[in-house]
């Protein structure tokens, strides 16, 4: 199949990938838009995992004020270089990571962020919801690690489904940015402040 200029202008809008890896996911799809989503997707983890190791220390401070005015978000968005972190794509993704933990509300970054203690309470919880469910030993301890990753896509930033698009995670979003931007992209600190709390 013929790749177009207006194929490939579609799936650039839609992923924010460069012109030619799009052309190439078109072309390695065979011309079918949503394999060469996935397409990307796959090239873009791998991208992502080569360049977790270096350095951020330029960034933005994104922020977002909710319309009632009862809940702030500031989240440090780290990149490598001054001119990514001042581009429009960068700083929407901040704006966009701040609205996120303004709306899901995260208690920390990723699962290994969370205190041991309040793991085991929440494993505790499960197991034995799944005895008083009478389900048996063996079926009860996969029911719990089915739970517990339940609970970190509701506590864990990372883990959290966007709030835009819930068919990505914040870690796609992540990488998505690691493979349109060039560089490497993490998520510092973040805080929530909710009047009264």
């Amino acid at each position: 199949m013929a790749i177009t200029a207006a194929m490939v202008k579609e799936l650039r809008e839609k992923t924010g990938a460069g012109m030619m890896d799009c052309k190439k996911a078109l072309e390695a799809s065979g011309g079918d838009t949503e394999k060469a989503i996935a397409w990307l997707r796959e090239k873009g983890l791998a991208k992502a995992q080569k360049r977790a190791d270096r350095a951020t220390a330029e960034g933005w401070i994104g922020s977002y004020i909710h319309s009632n005015g009862k809940i702030g978000v500031m989240i440090e968005l780290k990149c490598e270089t001054d001119f990514v972190a001042k581009s429009d794509r960068f700083q929407q993704l901040a704006k966009d990571l701040a609205m996120q933990v303004a709306a899901a509300n995260p208690i920390c970054l990723k699962p290994e962020d969370l205190p041991q203690d309040l793991i085991e309470k929440e494993k505790e919880i499960y197991l034995k919801q799944a005895k008083e469910e009478g389900k048996p030993e063996h079926i009860a301890e996969k029911i719990v690690e089915g739970r517990l990753k339940k609970y970190y896509k509701e506590v864990c930033l990372l883990e959290q489904a966007f709030i835009k698009d819930d068919s990505k995670t914040i870690a796609d979003l992540l990488n998505e940015a690691v493979v349109a931007l060039g560089e490497n992209i993490q998520i510092g600190r973040f805080v929530r402040l909710s009047l009264g709390e």
